[in-house]
């Protein structure tokens, strides 16, 4: 139990890390509103994001949001927690949402808004701009709903069959 208490905290707290040292690299080498094209697809561009993921919720600011935020990240810490450890893909899936969701949480309280910086975009389309600890969140989503939906149902298949 401990051992797996500390290595999700290492986690989270790698992401975290890694999420503001990124953002703090935008803050101080780029100009609000200004692009670096790293491919024909993918830039970086300083945005600040008021609302929540794709700036929903741009009317509700300062903190309603961060408390909306702070909400919806213990409930996930409580998944995290009710999650039994052999289920690695969700544990590991868990730590990294935490981790984003503590990151953009960070931003929220001590700048009142998340820096964005990524970019993918074509001549006539762009996706949203987002930055490292949606991606932290978004992996972590798609991680715990691989091993719900393969992992878990192939352990299931194994048991159900006689040895």
């Amino acid at each position: 139990m401990i051992a797996r208490l500390f290595s999700g905290f290492t986690l989270v707290a790698l992401a975290v890390a890694a999420d503001q040292l990124a953002k703090r690299l935008v803050v101080e080498h780029m100009g609000l509103g200004e692009a670096i094209e790293i491919l024909p697809f993918l830039a970086l561009f300083h945005a600040r994001n008021e609302g929540i993921a794709f700036s929903m919720l741009n009317d509700l600011h300062g903190l309603g949001l961060a408390g909306l935020a702070a909400m919806v990240l213990a409930f996930v810490g409580w998944l995290w927690w009710n999650t039994p450890p052999e289920r690695r893909l969700s544990q590991i899936g868990f730590a990294v949402i935490v981790g984003g969701a503590i990151g953009n949480l960070v931003d929220r309280v001590s700048l009142g808004y998340v820096v964005d910086y990524i970019l993918f975009h074509t001549p006539v389309w762009s996706f949203a701009v987002f930055n490292l600890a949606d991606a932290f969140i978004t992996i972590g989503a798609a991680l715990i709903l691989l091993d719900e939906f393969v992992v878990a149902r192939r352990r299931k298949r194994g048991e159900a069959e006689p040895t």
